[in-house]
């Protein structure tokens, strides 16, 4: 594919629909056209459409449908390149080369390496002017670099929760770059508890983008500022919380917003650094929903209407007192299936409105209690 013949191949097949409905006759044109290469150029045009999620601009890339998945988003990849600006940086598992694509403006030196051919291939086409080569991720091939790795956590279409069963294990490679430099990306829900006994001391900085968690990303302790442990990113707002900050917020009754901290926030365990931050105040101390008389710009908050006792009955009485018909429900602490719930609570009327459910207190002064809000957008 990455002949000019294999490009303009590429490019007819990128002009067919291959939808769902017509799909089996858009692969009838392509295998009249091209025979035994049809599938590669189905897949690959797929690809690259399912890659715009990720990419600006993959009309050019390559990619296999697991390096797809794996691939760091081009918003976190362009963050992460951000804090390394400046820096010699080896990639040592470069894959199809998304970060290497990242860290090209603004790296001193980059190179990158894969233990996989034909992704190497691949990296070769996506990134021609990085130097890449093949290489395994726990016998280091540089000295004076950075070392990034991005292990892989997949195995038969099924996700790896144990680092050490990563590829390369997250206890191996700690332990082939003891003393460099290191940033490992991981999924975000990697048990933090763990790090420490696989030879983890450093920071660890949760992203998010467009609404979600998107990974957590390991910095040994030279790349990070002193007593950082924690950091919590959102790119959509530019903001950084760290176990650092002022942490001294209030816990209260709630007050005209009750606000749910971005994921990243409440992943790292930063929620009363963020809510110090902002001026807010927690409803409890064990549950991240936070409360204030304004909300922090560019954040949605929910206006609170009414409280009551959390009961069904109790419920969908008060809610039918607001001519609630479309409902959104948000449950912190208590053992309450949302969809379920709003099946059960039969609304019937005309009003859009938001229903946060949280237990306050804990043991016997606990209680359930239920806030109609109406969101801010």
């Amino acid at each position: 594919m990455r002949s000019d013949d294999g490009r303009r191949a590429l490019t007819e097949v990128a002009e067919l629909a291959l939808s769902d409905s017509g799909r089996v006759a858009d692969i009838a044109t392509v295998r009249a056209r091209f025979g035994d290469r049809t599938a590669a150029l189905v897949e690959t045009t797929l690809l690259r459409r399912r890659a715009a999620a990720k990419f600006a601009d993959p009309s050019s890339w390559l990619f296999t449908d697991d390096a797809l998945q794996q691939a760091t988003t081009e918003t976190v990849a362009a963050h992460r390149a951000r804090r390394l600006a400046g820096a010699r940086i080896h990639d040592v598992t470069c894959s199809v080369g998304a970060e290497l694509a990242a860290l090209r403006p603004v790296a001193a030196l980059l190179v990158g390496s894969d233990i996989d051919p034909v992704r190497l291939a691949m990296a070769r086409n996506n990134v021609p002017d990085v130097e890449v080569c093949r290489a395994d991720a726990l016998r280091p091939v540089t000295r004076d670099t950075v070392v990034l790795a991005d292990p892989g956590r997949r195995s038969g279409g099924r996700r790896r929760f144990d680092p050490r069963a990563y590829a390369p294990p997250l206890d191996e490679l700690f332990d082939a770059y003891r003393g460099r430099d290191l940033v490992v990306k991981c999924a975000p829900g990697i048990p933090f508890e763990q790090l420490g006994d696989l030879g983890f001391d450093g920071e660890i900085e949760l992203c998010s983008s467009a609404g979600s968690v998107r990974e957590a990303c390991l910095w040994s302790a030279g790349l990070t500022e002193p007593g950082v442990r924690r950091r919590a990113t959102v790119l959509d707002r530019g903001e950084q919380v760290t176990d650092a900050d002022p942490d001294d917020c209030a816990v209260g009754p709630a007050g005209r917003w009750i606000i749910d901290p971005d994921g990243a926030v409440v992943r790292a365990g930063l929620v009363r650094q963020y809510a110090t931050r902002h001026g807010l105040w927690q409803l409890d101390p064990d549950i991240a929903y936070l409360s204030g008389d304004e909300l922090p710009d560019g954040v949605r908050g929910f206006e609170v209407l009414g409280e009551v006792g959390f009961d069904e009955k109790r419920l969908r009485r008060e809610l039918a007192a607001h001519d609630a018909g479309a409902c959104e429900i948000l449950v912190r602490g208590v053992d309450v299936d949302p969809d379920a719930l709003r099946r059960r609570l039969k609304l019937r009327g005309s009003q859009a409105v938001s229903v946060v459910i949280a237990r306050i207190g804990t043991g016997a002064a606990g209680r359930a209690v239920a806030f109609i809000c109406r969101s801010s957008r």
